[in-house]
């Protein structure tokens, strides 16, 4: 790795890192440039997702307090999310590298799609908590097959591509519960951690992630979300998000092209 790869690494890393606090969609900045860097297309993908799996651990901890009383919801999807996510990971690492390169613009392009979505999602999601709330009291703990199956889905994408998980989890958590919106955040937040550390424990075990790309954004990713985050939230967020979508969505395109 050249100092300049290096110095693009860690840029794309502070960068993801202060993105996924405020937006999400970090992949989608760390992603190219490990392409742009000579690695392979699966390679890249789980370098990445090793590289900014410590943002999933400060958003579960930043949600601790609405994660208060939703232990049974946890106890009884977490083994749901870690049996997605085992299955969204054997996938990728079963997936010929030719066929993974031809999934990965359509990949790119739902995350972008996932990722504009964000605003409507969340807004449909608070008014269908508020009429349950009005409705009927507090979000009920029962955890439905429906339930499962949503979390499952999303476990599998999750650990396959993890562009755009957070916002496909809030949105099966918002149809499958009625509860405030910062508590499903929570329970979003809690669940996409257990679904990226199960898929970075049998990421780190193929031996296919780049030790020297994954160690730089580890680093820089976690500055990123905390430093650059501070700042970020200073921007318009939804300004972000376009942006990031924008980006996205040209990077589909080249990788189209070069399909």
């Amino acid at each position: 790795m050249t100092i300049a790869e290096a110095l693009l690494v860690t840029v794309a890393g502070l960068l993801a890192g202060a993105v996924n606090t405020v937006a999400g969609g970090g992949t989608l900045i760390t992603y190219p440039v490990l392409l742009l860097c000579g690695l392979p297309p699966v390679s890249a993908n789980i370098t990445s997702a090793i590289g900014l799996a410590p943002g999933y651990a400060g958003g579960a901890y930043a949600y601790r307090r609405e994660l208060g009383g939703q232990r049974a919801r946890q106890l009884a999807l977490g083994p749901t999310a870690i049996v997605g996510g085992v299955a969204g990971a054997a996938l990728l690492l079963v997936t010929p590298p030719g066929s993974f390169q031809v999934a990965v613009p359509f990949l790119v392009l739902a995350s972008c799609l996932l990722l504009l979505a964000q605003p409507v999602l969340a807004s449909a999601v608070a008014r269908r908590t508020e009429q349950s709330r009005t409705g009927q009291g507090q979000g009920s703990d029962r955890v439905t097959p429906l339930a499962h199956a949503g979390v499952f889905v999303a476990s599998v994408y999750g650990a396959y591509f993890s562009a755009g998980l957070g916002v496909l989890l809030l949105a099966v958590l918002g149809i499958v519960f009625g509860d405030g919106l910062q508590r499903l955040n929570g329970l979003k937040s809690a669940l996409s951690l257990v679904i990226v550390l199960t898929a970075v424990v049998i990421y780190a075990a193929s031996g296919q992630a780049s030790l020297g790309h994954t160690l730089l954004l580890l680093v820089a990713s976690c500055l990123g979300g905390t430093a650059g985050g501070a700042f970020a939230r200073r921007l318009d967020a939804e300004v972000l998000r376009r942006t990031v979508a924008i980006l996205g969505t040209v990077l589909a395109v080249v990788l189209f092209l070069k399909g």
